[in-house]
Parts: structure tokens; C-alpha cells; sequence
């Protein structure tokens, strides 16, 4: 049988459309789709695709489920080793991991695992009349800060084996980055919730408003009984470029702006959260927070939209699937350039600060790709003499983010490196007996799936200790 070269299209929203609106741009295969999808896999014997998963999914077992029609059956498989299939399915940069890997990518486009995980993942939802077992305890306790990624693939893990877990989250609403960082039209809260409840019924309690070295510290938490304690608390300190006037109203930083919006629902009208809405905005960096802080404002009612990055499009970090969908919704894409100020003017009748003024643009300088950097990357230089201006009413600052330095400040013996991440070894301890930690907390923002596969290791250590001790 002939092999189909390419995968088969994902369908989507209109671009004139769903850049007004905050409905789910991909719109998944039907099951006829998925099973010819399933059809281009050559079910390899040496298996590239699972080395190049970071749970460790077994591809070729669950796609040829699918093969068959047996969409649940695909779904217990993938669910052996990732707890959030729907999320991974949606957000997880497959073009760079198990697709990466694809035998047949090598001559033509791999097979569309992302895509077929997503539609397993939706027809379980869809169909999921299964009542959840909670296993039987073996009498441990183990307490989860953070209910992003990380910690919520730990607790799954922990939870399955019998351990007696809870989780702490520092805001009203369980899901860490999945709910505050994640736009609605990538990821639906509903699916994020969905997610959240199953671990709930297997016996996962989770209490939010809970800030874990403000509220309560590590050392409490041992005195409340738990013996292991894993830290999943991301990387929500965001980072800013130190150039004059990113303290006028209407800089935010993209944790900000993407948290007023995800969680705070600021596009509904009159909202509890303020947000600018309207204007021209500019978007300084080139990841995926970018490209979603970016989307949002559009979708907030912005006039303009311009995405600001010093480096080419070459170097975009972001994944080509969210660079595309940008500008296919009119995002304008400002490459090899670099903000030097935000301009703006003072509010002289706000008598609390008369400085707390309005932005009224951005001053950039262009800029040329030079020798490469340490990480083999060429170092963007400034054009002497180069300066413009972009006129904008809101500035997102999206250069990345390090873990907030709360629970080290907090927790005693407890080692970080320069850039405030918490110290692991191969399992996931730190510096501390009993204490592991994963995810954004250790590497500094990076993407769910490697969070999740820091869960599962440190998971499978605490388990281990436990059980020895």
C-alpha cells in the first residue's frame, strides 16, 4: 500500500475569524481522518519516536490501536505513562521530539503523533464512562507544591500507587501555567479541569490559595506529617530588559497580561481585572509566550499588533505552528530589532506618581547577526545609527522567565544555581532529605512535556525512598 507523503491537514477556525475570538483554533481529526493518519505508521521495530518522548509513551502501540478503531484502547496505553494526553496532544512541541524521531520524516512528513494523541485524548473525554478505582493506600503521605505540569503528573503518579497526596496551589484555580499562561483558543480550561478531576478521583486533594512559603513552609509541611515533599512551582518571576520606561502604565510583563486574561477572564466586559484592550501593542521576544501574548491582545480588540525580536526568523524560537497562525491573523512581525526605550508621557493629575505615566511607543534599533553565541547561536549586534520608533499603547514583555525565589528564601538548605533554579540530582532530590523538586522550579521556563517527565522521575524516587524507608 501506497504511503500517503504527507500527514493529513489539522482543520481550523478561519483566520479572519478566530482572531476575534477565543475558541479553539484547531479543531481535531474525525476518527476517519485519525485512522488514516494511524495508517502511515510503519510501526518500527527499533521504536525512535518513544526515545524521543519524555514520558516515554508507547507511539507505535497506541497508533496501531487506532488502526483497529480501538480509540479507548489507544487511550489506556497512552495513559500508562502520561497523565495529561489532551494537554500534550495540544501544546507539546512534537516537531522537535517524537516527530523528530519519525522513521518515515527521514523522506517524508512524520506521522502526525500530536494529532493523534489529541483526537485519542478528546474521544475518551467524549466517551469516558469508566468510574475511576481509587487504589489502596500503602499509608504514606506526600505533598505536591504546584499544580502545573509537574506537580500534577507526580501527584498522578503517587496517587496511582497508593500514596496519600496533596497538592498546594498558590492561586484560586488548580492547573499552574496550563490555566494562567496557556491562551483558551491553544488549550480549553475545560480540558485543563477535566484533567484535574481525575486525579481528584483517585484520591488527590488539592487546596488552592495555599502560597507555600508565605502560607506554610517546607518545614511545615514535614510537621503536618507528609514525609516527601515535591516542588513543582514553575517559573512565574518574570523577566523585564531594563531599559527606561518599562514603568509607564501599560507595560506588562506576559505572565501579567496572560493571567489577567486566562484566569481573570479580563476580555469579558466589565471585568474585576483591568487590561488594555484596543490600540497598538507590541510584543517584545520570539517564544511561544510571545506569540500567545501576541494572539491575545489581538483578540482583545487591538488595532495593531507587532511581534519585536532581535534575531531573524530563523533563530524564532517559538513552534512554526503558532508563528504561522500568527500571521495568518495579522500579527506584523518585527525581526532584527530591539526595543532600546519605551516612550511615553507623564500622568501629571495622578498626585500619586507623577512619573506613573502612559505608553506612547517603542524606540528600537536595528540590528545584525554577528559570531555565535556559547549555545552556537549568533549573537544579534546593533546597527550603529539604526534607531526608530513603533507608535504603540501597550507594551508585553515576553523574554522569559526564573523560578520565584519564595520557597528558596524560605526553606533552609535548600541549593539553587545563578538563575534562582532549585539544584537536582538524576532523581530529582535536592539538597534537602526528602525534597525533590521538577519542572520550570529547576530548568527556568520550558515546555510541559519535560515538566511532566521531571513529575514521573521524581515520582518514581520519592516512591522508592518510601518504600525503603
Amino acid at each position: 500500500m501506497a504511503i500517503d507523503p504527507k500527514k493529513h491537514e489539522m482543520p481550523t477556525q478561519e483566520p479572519k475569524v478566530r482572531a476575534h475570538n477565543f475558541n479553539e483554533v484547531a479543531l481535531g481529526y474525525t476518527a476517519s481522518v485519525a485512522v488514516e493518519e494511524a495508517k502511515r505508521c510503519l510501526n518500527c521495530k527499533n521504536r525512535p519516536c518513544v526515545n524521543g518522548c519524555p514520558v516515554n509513551i508507547q507511539i507505535p502501540d497506541f497508533i496501531s490501536r487506532i488502526k483497529e478503531g480501538d480509540f479507548e484502547g489507544a487511550y489506556q496505553i497512552i495513559n500508562k505513562t502520561s497523565s495529561l494526553p489532551a494537554v500534550c496532544g495540544r501544546v507539546c512541541p512534537q516537531e522537535s521530539q517524537c516527530e523528530s524521531k519519525c522513521t518515515l520524516g527521514i523522506k517524508f512528513e512524520p506521522v502526525g503523533i500530536g494529532r493523534l494523541e489529541r483526537f485519542v485524548a478528546d474521544y475518551h473525554n467524549a466517551n469516558d464512562n469508566v468510574k475511576v478505582e481509587v487504589p489502596k493506600s500503602n499509608g504514606h503521605k506526600v505533598a505536591i507544591v504546584g499544580s502545573g505540569p509537574s506537580g500534577l503528573t507526580c501527584a498522578g503518579d503517587l496517587a496511582k500507587k497508593g500514596y496519600k497526596v496533596t497538592i498546594y496551589e498558590a492561586l484560586h484555580q488548580a492547573g499552574g501555567v496550563l490555566v494562567y499562561g496557556i491562551p483558551e483558543f491553544r488549550l480549553p480550561k475545560s480540558i485543563v479541569n477535566k484533567e484535574v478531576d481525575t486525579l481528584k478521583k483517585l484520591g488527590v486533594d488539592v487546596e488552592t490559595n495555599v502560597v507555600i512559603g508565605k502560607t506554610l513552609t517546607i518545614d511545615e509541611l514535614f510537621d503536618m506529617g507528609f514525609e516527601a515533599i515535591f516542588v513543582g512551582s514553575g517559573a512565574g518571576l518574570p523577566n523585564f530588559m531594563n531599559i527606561p520606561g518599562e514603568g509607564y502604565k501599560g507595560v506588562y510583563s506576559a505572565n501579567e497580561f496572560l493571567t489577567r486574561s486566562n484566569l481573570m477572564k479580563a476580555y469579558k466586559e466589565n471585568p474585576d481585572t483591568p487590561i488594555m484592550k484596543g490600540g497598538n501593542v507590541i510584543v517584545v521576544g520570539g517564544g511561544n509566550v510571545a506569540m500567545d501574548a501576541a494572539r491575545t491582545a489581538l483578540r482583545l480588540g487591538a488595532d495593531k499588533v507587532y511581534i519585536v525580536y532581535r534575531r531573524s526568523m530563523e533563530e524564532l524560537p517559538a513552534r512554526k505552528e503558532e508563528v504561522e497562525h500568527a500571521m495568518e491573523e495579522g500579527i506584523e512581525f518585527k525581526l532584527l530589532c530591539n526595543p532600546i526605550e519605551v516612550l511615553g508621557y507623564e500622568n501629571k493629575e495622578d498626585k500619586r506618581d507623577p512619573k506613573n505615566g502612559f505608553v506612547t511607543g517603542v524606540k528600537c534599533i536595528k540590528m545584525e547577526l554577528g559570531a555565535p553565541d556559547e549555545k552556537g547561536r549568533r549573537r544579534p549586534v546593533p546597527i550603529k545609527d539604526s534607531e526608530f520608533v513603533i507608535d504603540a499603547n501597550a507594551v508585553i514583555i515576553a523574554i522569559g522567565t526564573s523560578p520565584n525565589p519564595l520557597i528558596k528564601n524560605t526553606t533552609k538548605g535548600l541549593d539553587v544555581n545563578s538563575h534562582g533554579g532549585i539544584i537536582v540530582n538524576e532523581e530529582g532530590l535536592t539538597s534537602r532529605e526528602s525534597v525533590y523538586a521538577g519542572g520550570d522550579a529547576v530548568t527556568g521556563a520550558a515546555t510541559v512535556i519535560s515538566a511532566m517527565g521531571a513529575g514521573k522521575v521524581a515520582a518514581s524516587a520519592i516512591d522508592k525512598y518510601l518504600s525503603n524507608k
